[in-house]
C-alpha cells in the first residue's frame, strides 16, 4: 500500500514512513492511493471475527482492517499489538467500544472508557505501541509535536509516558481547556512529556505544529513527528470502531445505519467517510457542531471559511472550539476527484489569500450530501443543557456536552427504520462545570482521578509563535 499527498507531491510512501513524519513536505495529509474495498463476503467475515466484542473480537477486527493498509509490517507482529492495545483491562469491557440503545432507533457508542476517558485514546493507544515498535526497529528516536484543544492533549500523553525512544511536546490553548482536562495533562511527571500552554485559542495551537512541520530542516534535525488526526495511522485507528459499531446494531449485513459525530477537526467523522467508502453500508454521516460552526456551513452552503482567533468562541463543549479543521482537506480533496493541485489551490491559494474558499456554485458541491453522504448540524450551550437534562430525565443516562451537540443533531436527522449511532465522545466528568449547570450535582469521578486539580502541575507558558516553541523543543532535546 503507498500513500500519497493531498497537494499533489509526486513522492509515494509506505505506511511506516507516514506513520513517523505527519505532514507531506508539500505540506499535505497523506492518504491511500485507493481504498480497500469490502464487499459482502469480507463484511460476514469480519462480523464472525469482531464475534459481538467477545475474547478479543475487537482486537482481532483492528487486525483485519489495519492489515488492509500496513503492509511494512509483519502481520504477526501488526496482530500482537493489536492485541496488546485493545483489552479489557485498559478499556473496561471486553467489547471495548460497547453499544446500547437509549431510545428507539437511537443509539449510543461507549468510546470513552480508556485510560483518559475521551474517544482519543481509541487510537492514540494504538499509535504509542506502533511508534514504540518502529522506532526500536529502526533504533530511532522521535520528538511528537501536538496541539489540543482538550481530549488530544492527555491522550497522547497518556500513551506516550514512558514509551522508549518518544518525547511529547503537547500545545493547548492557555486557559481555554476544563480545569479537569488541564489537570490531566498538566499534572504527568513524567520526563518524556512536556506541556505548553500557549497565549492564544486552538487553531493558534495548530498553525504552530504546521509551520513548525513544514520546516523541513528543523523537522529532520530534530525528528519532529505529530500525533494530531493529521497523521493517518491515528484516523485509521478510528475507522476500526464504525466496523464495530455497525457489526452491534445490526443483525445482518444489508442493513443501513447513520452515525452523528461530534467534530471539530473533522478527524472523527472522517474515519466514518473512510469506512464508508470501504464500503460499509452508512447511509448518513452527520458532522454535530457546536457555534464554532464552520464544518456545518460547509456541508449548508459550500463556503468553508476560517475564523479568527477573535471570532473563536469559548463554549461548554471546548474540544470543539476550532475553526481550522486540518482533517477538512483529505474529504475536499476526494470531493474535487482527487486533484492534487486544485486541492492545493484552495487550501494554500484562495485560503491562503482570503480566508476561505466557495464550492457552493460548483457541481461537486452536490457530491457531499449525494455521493459521499454528509449531512450537518449545529449546536448551542442552551441545547446542550437541554439535551443533558432530558437525556438524564428520560434515560437516566448522563452524557458529556460533545455526546449532547451529537444526540441533538442526531434526532434532526434520523430515518424511519435506519439506526442512528451518536458517537460518545467523552465521559460527563471532563466536563464537570457544564454538567453542574444543567443537572445541579456533578458527574461521577473514577476514583483514580479523585483529587487530580489539586495535584502539582508540570507546564511551560509560552507566546502563540513558531519560533518560541522549536527554541524550546531545541532546548530540551539534548
Amino acid at each position: 500500500m503507498n500513500y500519497l499527498s493531498t497537494r499533489g507531491h509526486p513522492d509515494r510512501k509506505r505506511f511506516c514512513d507516514i506513520l513517523l513524519e505527519g505532514l507531506s513536505p508539500d505540506g499535505g495529509l497523506y492518504l491511500p492511493e485507493s481504498y480497500p474495498q469490502v464487499d459482502a463476503g469480507a463484511l460476514a467475515r469480519w462480523r464472525a471475527v469482531f464475534d459481538e466484542g467477545r475474547g478479543g473480537g475487537y482486537a482481532a477486527l483492528a487486525f483485519e482492517v489495519l492489515s488492509l493498509y500496513v503492509d511494512d509490517i509483519p502481520a504477526a507482529d501488526l496482530r500482537a499489538i493489536c492485541a496488546k492495545t485493545y483489552t479489557s483491562e485498559v478499556f473496561g469491557s471486553d467489547e471495548i467500544v460497547p453499544l446500547r440503545e437509549l431510545e428507539d432507533g437511537v443509539y449510543l457508542e461507549a468510546l470513552s472508557n480508556g485510560p483518559t476517558l475521551a474517544f482519543k485514546d481509541m487510537a492514540m493507544q494504538l499509535l504509542g505501541n506502533l511508534f514504540e515498535y518502529e522506532l526500536g526497529r529502526r533504533g530511532e528516536q522521535l520528538n511528537i509535536l501536538g496541539a489540543t484543544s482538550g481530549d488530544t492533549g492527555s491522550a497522547a500523553e497518556y500513551a506516550m509516558r514512558g514509551k522508549k525512544g518518544v518525547r511529547v511536546f503537547m500545545t493547548s490553548p492557555d486557559g481555554r481547556m476544563s480545569p479537569f482536562q488541564q489537570a490531566q495533562m498538566f499534572s504527568l511527571q513524567d520526563e518524556n512529556i512536556h506541556n505548553i500552554a500557549i497565549s492564544g485559542v486552538f487553531d493558534d495551537c495548530q498553525d504552530i505544529v504546521k509551520a513548525v512541520s513544514n520546516d523541513l530542516a528543523f523537522k529532520r534535525k530534530y525528528k519532529i513527528g505529530t500525533v494530531n488526526s493529521i497523521n493517518w495511522a491515528r484516523l485509521l485507528a478510528q475507522v476500526v470502531y464504525y466496523f464495530a459499531g455497525y457489526f452491534q446494531a445490526t443483525a445482518s449485513n444489508d442493513k443501513q445505519v447513520s452515525f452523528a459525530v461530534p467534530s471539530g477537526n473533522f478527524g472523527n467523522v472522517c474515519a466514518g467517510h473512510v469506512a464508508r467508502t470501504m464500503g460499509l453500508p452508512i447511509r448518513t454521516l452527520v458532522v454535530a457542531t457546536n457555534e464554532n460552526d464552520v464544518l456545518d456551513e460547509f456541508f449548508r452552503t459550500g463556503v468553508y471559511r476560517v475564523r479568527s482567533a477573535a471570532d473563536t468562541h469559548e463554549t461548554s463543549s471546548p474540544s470543539m472550539d476550532i475553526s481550522k479543521a486540518s482533517n477538512f482537506e483529505r474529504f475536499v480533496f476526494e470531493l474535487v476527484g482527487r486533484d492534487g493541485a486544485r486541492t492545493r489551490a484552495l487550501f494554500e491559494g484562495e485560503l491562503g489569500r482570503s480566508g476561505r474558499f466557495d464550492l457552493g456554485a460548483d457541481p461537486v458541491f452536490a457530491d457531499a450530501a449525494g455521493r459521499f453522504g454528509f449531512a450537518s448540524s449545529r449546536s448551542t450551550h442552551a441545547d446542550r443543557l437541554a439535551t443533558i437534562r432530558d437525556t438524564d430525565r428520560r434515560f437516566a443516562t448522563l452524557i458529556d456536552t460533545h455526546t449532547a451537540d451529537g444526540l441533538k443533531a442526531a434526532r434532526e436527522h434520523l430515518v424511519a427504520g435506519v439506526p442512528m449511532i451518536v458517537l460518545e465522545t467523552a465521559l460527563p466528568i471532563k466536563f464537570a462545570e457544564t454538567i453542574v449547570e444543567a443537572l445541579g450535582h456533578e458527574p461521577d469521578r473514577p476514583e483514580r482521578f479523585v483529587g487530580i486539580e489539586a495535584l502539582p502541575k508540570r507546564v511551560v507558558k509560552l507566546p502563540a509563535d513558531a519560533e518560541a516553541v522549536k527554541a524550546y523543543i531545541a532546548q530540551n532535546c539534548g
